[in-house]
């Protein structure tokens, strides 16, 4: 046993420093980003901001939304192969580097997977998840997907820890998924006492993952516009979300109404919700790590989209980043133990 007494902070913790600005508007700024990944070598140019593979987050429809501001979704597993025959006959060849065929380590979804880019070679992003990347199975799975593909660009995690970062680009992912426990229906923390500050996960990953050519995607802990804002200037090349996606018309998920007012279901992929629904319940050996909660009806998710863009753009004026890739550039963090007034706050 040992500890480590240096300090780990997540995104309450801080706030971002202002600084002298030469823009004179929102408007001058740039969200895209340009990345050529590792492995693939492919160019990628789009906002990197991602839906999570979660069936009450990244759907079909989610991902249309989402594409038409170059935004990504990670489709959720859970698709047939039927359901994914009929999604890509309805889009084009330029949404393809909007969109990614999730999977989990199984030799069912291995085949899974074969089947779809059978059917449908024009995909070209992979996201290989399970909730604990540090496990030999997992880096065995993600050499051979790798071998398999090598002209797919793989999204693989997830871990929080710089070593771990390095292993599995060498392994072949071209972006590691950052993140354990912080996801707002996500009970690891509770269940096995495991999981890292997301912020200071972001740094050391990012740093640990920038040395060797790759990227990293800040996974969970994400509640406001401002913690996205905070990823990206902790040095998270995407950042991904699933609470702030949720509840939308283009959200999965069962609609049901609770005194009169419409709510949204939304559930972590490890919860007992999900489990009953895909693999038959809980599997005697485990534990549930997620919750089941009710979201108000959110509608369209255009109006979330353009919020969470508009404030994007806004803390860059504050720090005078005209591009988003400049924003970790400009960042300074400062602790703090209060973020805002509260006093009409539900």
């Amino acid at each position: 046993m040992r500890i480590e007494t240096d300090l780990k902070l997540g995104f309450k913790d801080v706030m971002i420093r202002p600084k002298r600005s030469t823009l004179n508007s929102r408007a001058e700024v740039t969200l895209d980003r340009d990345f050529t990944f590792l492995h693939s070598k492919y160019q990628w140019n789009g906002v990197p901001i991602m839906a999570a593979n979660m069936d009450t987050v990244g759907t079909f429809e989610m991902a249309k939304a989402l594409a038409n501001h170059k935004l990504f979704t990670a489709i959720h597993k859970h698709y047939s192969l039927q359901e994914w025959k009929t999604f890509m006959q309805s889009v084009n060849e330029e949404f393809m580097d909007y969109i990614a065929v999730s999977t989990g380590t199984g030799s069912t979804d291995s085949e899974k997977l074969t089947a779809i880019f059978n059917q449908s070679p024009q995909l070209k992003f992979i996201c290989i998840d399970v909730a604990n990347g540090y496990s030999e199975h997992f880096v065995n799975f993600l050499k051979r997907t790798r071998e398999q593909y090598p002209d797919k660009i793989i999204m693989a995690g997830n871990v929080v820890t710089g070593e771990m970062v390095e292993e599995l680009l060498l392994a072949g992912a071209d972006i590691v998924k950052v993140g354990i426990g912080p996801g707002s229906v996500c009970t690891t923390r509770v269940k096995t006492g495991v999981g890292y500050p997301q912020l200071s996960a972001i740094i050391e990953c990012a740093d640990a993952a920038h040395g060797l050519g790759g990227q990293i995607v800040s996974d969970g802990g994400c509640k406001i516009p401002g913690d996205i804002a905070k990823a990206f200037g902790g040095g998270a090349d995407f950042v991904m979300l699933g609470g702030m996606f949720a509840g939308h018309n283009e959200s999965g998920g069962e609609t049901i109404e609770i005194n009169g007012e419409k709510h949204k279901q939304f559930y972590g992929m490890s919860s007992e919700t999900a489990m009953n629904k895909h693999v038959g319940g809980v599997a005697d050996y485990r534990a549930s790590e997620g919750k089941t909660v009710q979201i108000p009806y959110r509608g369209e998710v255009e109006n979330t989209i353009q919020d969470i863009l508009g404030s994007l753009r806004s803390t860059c004026t504050y720090v005078g980043a005209k591009r988003l890739k400049e924003l970790t550039k400009r960042t300074t963090f400062i602790r703090v133990q209060e973020q805002h007034n509260e006093i009409f706050s539900k």
